[in-house]
């Protein structure tokens, strides 16, 4: 027996138009289905994780994702929203996580290390696979950082958001713009290695754990309270902290 394909109309806005071919992109466009799938598995069947999602008009109705679409409907498919007020709609995602925390993704080391400069609370491992990925964001309550659409998809995830640029500078920008982050900045008080906080140390308890120069040349150092890493201000300050204060400011420049 021959199913019926039946046609319903989709349109995408702001960002999620990024997850699109451009011929969908700029407009309404036709969606052919059999049955009646449930609008969130159209919406990823087109592209789309569902973690980008937080609103979803269907002929001028708000609808959760468990919504089944039917012949002729017209969906309007929104982002999350920063300032409107949807409160009477049906908001599809999770309350927002007040004090933001991320998870990277293996492919976003370099980001971790940056986002961890400026303060936030970024866990990363280069070896943690996917299932683990998921576990601890959930686990820890952290916003999931990916380049990989497929991670997002899952149905366990709630909050996620895939990085769209290639350049570790600028996927930091577009983390401060996305999140709105950048009262949250608190530099250089977080180890870049281990996510750990920094605390004043004393340097004649470091001292027989540096090298010569670095012992003759600084005095005032901090450590990791996790790794025990020490920290100092090198040569490379004066640039580190250029590229701070450029991404308060969220100047181009800092990519």
């Amino acid at each position: 027996m021959k199913l019926v394909q039946h046609v319903c109309e989709f349109r995408f806005y702001a960002e999620l138009r990024d997850f699109l071919p451009p011929a969908q992109a700029q407009t309404a466009f036709r969606y052919g289905f059999h049955g009646s799938p449930a609008v969130k598995d159209a919406i990823e069947a087109l592209g789309v994780p569902h973690t980008e999602v937080d609103l979803i008009l269907v002929n001028g109705d708000s609808v959760g994702f468990a919504y089944h679409l039917r012949p002729g409907d017209r969906v309007s498919v929104y982002p999350v929203f920063e300032s409107l007020d949807i409160a009477n709609l049906t908001h599809l995602r999770p309350q927002p996580l007040r004090e933001p925390r991320f998870i990277c993704d293996v492919h976003l080391g370099k980001l971790a290390r940056r986002m961890r400069l400026l303060g936030f609370d970024v866990t990363y491992s280069n070896a943690a696979p996917n299932r683990v990925l998921v576990s601890t964001a959930l686990a820890e309550r952290r916003i999931i950082l990916t380049r990989d659409r497929g991670i997002l998809k899952q149905r366990a995830v709630t909050h996620g958001y895939l990085v769209r640029s290639e350049r570790v500078m600028e996927q930091v920008l577009e983390l401060l713009n996305r999140f709105d982050l950048r009262s949250r900045i608190h530099p250089l008080s977080r180890c870049a290695r281990c996510n750990g906080m920094l605390e004043a140390v004393a340097k004649g308890e470091v001292e027989q754990e540096l090298l010569p120069r670095t012992r003759q040349h600084y005095e005032s150092f901090n450590r990791c309270r996790q790794c025990g890493a020490i920290y100092w201000r090198g040569s490379h300050a004066a640039a580190l902290e250029t590229w701070i204060r450029q991404s308060k400011r969220g100047n181009s420049a800092a990519s």
